[in-house]
């Protein structure tokens, strides 16, 4: 189990309000300096994560900061970027839809800052794998640096790859992620790298880009094929003004899931011709027809 006592090189969630907020990592005789004063590294150290700490000068300062042990969501919102990070929000649907958890093995193919890769990386602990992909120099390197923050270097690979045209010599995978502006062409290539049952997830941020994206998918035989998109918002909480929030993380991109089978046409369903109809009218009372309608 791990310790809720604060040691050199951990992560701490500095929090001071609702918007100063800090991912910070303990270094001995190191300080982290604020315009509401300084914390002193060395006095954290040996501190409980869910304690608070004033900060220096004393005399002239003394503010109370929040020390919280980080949350997989902490990281992603607080980490260095380049990129569009995808958000808690849409990382959680993610890993309900594909079943990701603790052993399996997921391929990314664009990892941008690693905020997605991060969370996938503490949900297939402790010997699961993620191995991610990009073609971009400055997202490879930003996202080795924050997977290297998080921990994460044993179950996670930050690697070049196009996943378009490189053969990855993956198989058995249990889970492909697909953040690209193109992911309706990777769909044939990458459905050899996965298990049977196993999940595709396609993150795009127009419908033009889910529309190709699942009709590639049905093309090739993907099932239980769903697009989604989830919007969330805070609560104002106040004792006679209850609202929500007038800011909001409105639209980040749809998501589309599907599921690898192997398809086989139906020897016992299959549609029977059908015989011939015959309606024999003999004893039936006819009227006979007048000359005038004929």
């Amino acid at each position: 189990m791990e310790s809720n006592i604060i040691k050199e090189n951990d992560f701490i969630f500095l929090v001071l309000d609702d918007r100063r907020r800090w991912l910070v990592q303990v270094k001995k005789g190191e300080e982290f300096h604020t315009h509401k004063g300084i914390i002193s590294h060395s006095d954290l150290i040996g501190k409980a994560f869910g304690t608070c700490i004033f900060s220096k000068p004393h005399e002239s300062q003394g503010y109370k900061f929040y020390i919280l042990k980080p949350y997989p969501s902490d990281f992603i919102l607080h980490m260095a970027r380049k990129t569009q990070i995808i958000y808690p929000k849409d990382a959680g649907i993610i890993l309900l839809h594909t079943g990701i958890g603790p052993g399996c093995k997921v391929i990314e193919a664009g990892c941008g800052s690693g905020a997605l890769t991060c969370i996938l990386g503490n949900y297939v602990r402790p010997n699961g794998h993620i191995f991610s992909y990009d073609i971009r120099e400055k997202s490879l390197k930003q996202a080795t640096k924050n997977i290297k923050k998080a921990n994460l270097n044993d179950y996670v690979s930050i690697n070049y790859g196009n996943i378009l045209e490189d053969d990855l010599n993956h198989k058995n995978i249990d889970a492909i992620v697909l953040d690209m502006p193109t992911p309706w062409l990777a769909i044939e290539k990458v459905k050899k790298y996965l298990k049977l049952s196993g999940s595709i997830v396609s993150f795009s941020p127009t419908i033009e880009q889910v529309k190709k994206t699942t009709f590639e998918m049905e093309k090739n035989d993907f099932f239980e094929i769903i697009s989604v998109e989830l919007l969330i918002r805070e609560m104002q909480i106040k004792e006679n003004a209850t609202r929500p929030n007038t800011r909001m993380i409105g639209h980040s991109g749809y998501l589309t899931f599907g599921r690898k089978i192997e398809n086989k046409k139906n020897p016992y369903r299959g549609i029977k011709p059908r015989k011939k109809e015959f309606i024999n009218l003999d004893g039936m009372p006819l009227r006979d027809i007048d000359d005038n309608e004929k």
